[in-house]
């Protein structure tokens, strides 16, 4: 296979570059950074590949492994946001895997800003014409605005099995008619086999549609025949502030949404000002003075539903277990929540945002943050839902960790003697959270 970059569309990050796993006694990495005037012969390659070449992700199976699902074509490229974003890469993955069937509901913030800036969107569609359907929200009632997506989604699906259950009644249904709606029926909340029959049910009802009132119906509704992935998409300050009402009466809700929080620790998007997930010790507008309280945990928070799938994340730090959060929360029947480390320019990476996957690594290493999972489909099967994914970390490196921020480091100029004392509050509720995890992680778990 061929990696072929769009040099016209590249940011000069370097991520890419930075953590190929390249064997330098193999010829080296396969991607490096070159001087932009040197790589422009590269735009008619990319031209070639995206009009002249098919997509392969049919040939394997992009949910097995973290290299397959990179074989599937993005559905969201050449966003806006800054060089380095740490955000964008996450909502690239979510396309890669579901975007043929996605339903997005996104708060106000960065992520609508990079997805939505009229008159372009990064959000595209495959070859089939498929793509994810992108609306955009209010800071505050994001998640709400989802959860209509969602009802209304479920309500006309409803109507179609309806439909197929007045033609499996009548008898001068054709046979073939009744075993595929009655196996759509059984089978409607499966995405992969709704797809399936999905392409069996609309040419038949569209051959009939001129004198089958019922097939009319279900044809008028074909485009939802196949089960959709319904996904909500916000920062920290709409999840944890001030949408927060919002995403607790709809994790509550019971009902089958995927809520995405990319936690940049502040407000992205309004210039950094501090959110309840600003961690102690850190400067951000309104916290001039380093934050004071504690950051508050989302996630564990959530948990305590016991029918709420929650995960948290960082796929510098572990790409493996980011792409499992994604494909369980997705199947999980139920709602869930994912929350993602996202490095930001707000941050002020010393190394600069070309190391932002690396930032991710590092956070997990040291116990800046934790990776974890809660599948509540597990204590079905009597075992705990709670799995700690993150090592033991290597709490040495906590306080430089801080040090490689300039968030942190402003501090530290100003205020020397507070900002030690408050970095070792930061190193010590990370301590606490992290023991808190093991000890869930490892309670004896019974039906």
């Amino acid at each position: 296979f061929r990696m072929q970059v769009s040099v016209l569309d590249c940011l000069d990050c370097g991520n890419c570059a930075d953590v190929c796993p390249g064997n330098p006694k193999k010829g080296g990495k396969a991607l490096a950074m070159k001087a932009f005037e040197t790589q422009l012969a590269e735009a008619p390659n990319w031209e070639y590949c995206t009009n002249k070449v098919s997509s392969k992700q049919h040939l394997v199976d992009i949910n097995s492994n973290v290299k397959n699902s990179q074989f599937a074509t993005p559905l969201f490229e050449f966003s806006g946001a800054c060089s380095g974003c740490g955000e964008t890469p996450y909502v690239k993955l979510i396309s890669q895997l579901f975007g043929d069937r996605q339903m997005v509901a996104n708060a106000t913030g960065c992520s609508s800003i990079y997805s939505g800036s009229v008159p372009s969107t990064p959000y595209t569609k495959n070859e089939k014409g498929q793509g994810p359907a992108w609306a955009n929200s209010l800071f505050e009632d994001f998640c709400e605005y989802g959860l209509g997506m969602q009802l209304a989604n479920e309500k006309l699906r409803e109507r179609i099995v309806k439909l197929m259950n007045e033609a499996i009644a009548d008898a001068q249904t054709p046979a073939d008619y009744k075993e595929v709606f009655s196996e759509w029926i059984a089978n409607k909340n499966d995405a992969a086999k709704s797809k399936e029959l999905a392409e069996k049910i609309i040419p038949m009802v569209e051959a009939v549609k001129g004198k089958c009132d019922i097939c009319k119906g279900i044809y008028e509704l074909k485009q939802y025949l196949v089960k959709r992935s319904q996904w909500i998409i916000g920062g920290d300050g709409a999840s944890y502030d001030i949408g927060y009402g919002g995403l607790d009466h709809v994790i509550a809700s019971g009902k089958d949404v995927n809520i995405f929080v990319i936690d940049t620790e502040v407000y992205s998007n309004t210039g950094g000002q501090s959110s309840k997930a600003t961690p102690v010790g850190a400067i951000a507008k309104f916290a001039a003075s380093g934050k004071r309280i504690r950051k508050k945990d989302l996630g564990l928070m959530a948990t305590t539903y016991g029918y709420v799938y929650v995960a948290q994340i960082a796929m510098g730090a572990d790409q493996a277990q980011t792409l499992k959060a994604f494909r369980e929360a997705e199947a999980y029947p139920g709602p869930s929540l994912i929350i993602a480390y996202a490095p930001c320019i707000n941050h002020g990476l010393k190394a600069g945002m070309g190391k932002s996957q690396a930032e991710e690594e590092s956070a997990v290493k040291c116990g800046y943050w934790h990776l974890w999972r809660y599948n509540p489909a597990l204590e079905a099967e009597g075992k705990n839902p709670f799995i700690l994914d993150s090592k033991e970390p290597e709490w040495s490196g906590f306080q430089n960790f801080l040090k490689g921020e300039v968030r942190y480091t402003s501090l530290l100029k100003q205020y020397p003697a507070e900002a030690g004392e408050l970095f070792q509050v930061a190193e010590d509720n990370a301590k606490w959270r992290y023991n808190n995890y093991k000890r869930l992680a490892n309670q004896v778990w019974e039906k």
